[in-house]
């Protein structure tokens, strides 16, 4: 029988966090078809870390030639997503999670009549060039649209969600810049809902799964009848099984790995898709019950066989220092696989390790 430890280790080896990993980044961000990306250099370790070879220079190439975007598409926040899906993708998500930006703006005081000159102003100031947030507010600021910094980022959101703009290629120091998604990406025939509900459905399930349909609604942020439709349109492509009250998919063919896959250790941010991309099931990564419950006040997450083993915090410097606060003392193996964690990710950023393992 699989137990909930059995269905968060397969997570973990459905997203490559343990072996085999994935080729190259292009593997990781087409994989999970969309990866949150809210702090620029925590994610590019969440796609590093599921390839046999962690190089920032691999994610960094897709980013600069545009084969990989950074764009709002879920939720609302950022997310790396491959410049092949980004279409399809956004004519389903972005129906529902634009208003949400809408509506903030909106309440600043803003008009419609507002929101057109301010995007048209956008569009002029991108044609043939990508620019900083900063770049694009002096840019507007040119041509009579002033904005705050809060009224840029909400703009500069609607305009992603209308395909009309994308991340551009990142500055020399890796900063992010925005340009026409019509100079970025392709145009590409669209699809009938119910095809793209489909793929949206196996695509998740290829790299998220086992999840339920509750997890992929939130992930997706569609209404559940959306997600039901896409699951049975995939159907000939997944699998479920019943598991304490709840259905879970997967994709056909797999099945939870034996325990013990490499690596045990992981030094993750809070929003890696292991955490972030489930909400039905989320706490699978917690079977013990040891996360004290309330607000999430951690930024990371020290995990040891597929389970939330401590709080985790990153600050760079001389030395990649992890400050781990365990929830539970840990033992000699757990404390061996986050050291290992630790030099991961630290050769990554090019730096030595420093783990420091603090009283729980």
């Amino acid at each position: 029988m699989t137990s909930s430890h059995d269905i968060a280790r397969w997570r973990f080896a459905t997203q490559h966090l343990t072996a085999p990993h994935a080729g190259s980044a292009t593997d990781v961000v087409a994989g999970l078809l969309a990866v949150q990306a809210e702090n620029p250099t925590q994610a590019a370790w969440a796609v590093a870390a599921r390839t046999s070879r962690p190089d920032g220079d691999d994610l960094a190439g897709l980013l600069s030639s545009g084969a990989v975007l950074r764009t709002h598409v879920l939720r609302p926040t950022w997310h790396f997503v491959a410049a092949a899906d980004v279409a399809w993708l956004l004519e389903l998500t972005a129906p529902r999670v634009r208003p949400t930006l809408l509506r903030q703006l909106t309440d600043t005081g803003w008009t419609t009549a507002d929101l057109g000159r301010a995007t048209g102003a956008v569009l002029d100031a991108l044609g043939g060039a990508g620019l900083t947030r900063d770049g694009v507010r002096t840019a507007l600021a040119e041509r009579d649209v002033t904005v705050t910094g809060h009224e840029l980022m909400l703009l500069l959101g609607l305009t992603e969600l209308d395909r009309l703009v994308c991340s551009g290629p990142p500055t020399d120091d890796g900063t992010h810049t925005y340009a026409l998604m019509a100079d970025r990406v392709p145009p590409a025939p669209a699809r009938e809902r119910d095809e793209a509900l489909a793929e949206l459905a196996r695509r998740y399930l290829a790299g998220h799964g086992p999840a339920t349909d509750r997890d992929l609604a939130y992930w997706a942020t569609l209404p559940l009848g959306d997600v039901r439709r896409g699951l049975a349109g995939a159907a000939d492509h997944l699998e479920r099984f019943e598991h304490e009250g709840r259905t879970y998919w997967h994709a056909a063919g797999t099945a939870p790995p034996a325990a013990g896959r490499q690596p045990a250790g992981h030094l993750l941010q809070i929003l890696d898709e292991t955490y972030r991309g489930f909400q039905d099931s989320r706490m699978l990564i917690d079977v013990a019950g040891v996360v004290p419950g309330g607000r999430e006040t951690a930024i990371g997450m020290a995990v040891v066989d597929a389970q939330l083993v401590g709080r985790m915090r990153r600050t760079l410097g001389a030395r990649a220092r992890f400050d781990v606060v365990p929830y539970r003392p840990l033992g000699t193996a757990a404390v061996r696989a986050l050291q290992d964690a630790a030099d991961r990710y630290a050769a990554f950023l090019g730096l030595e390790p420093d783990l420091r393992l603090a009283d729980g």
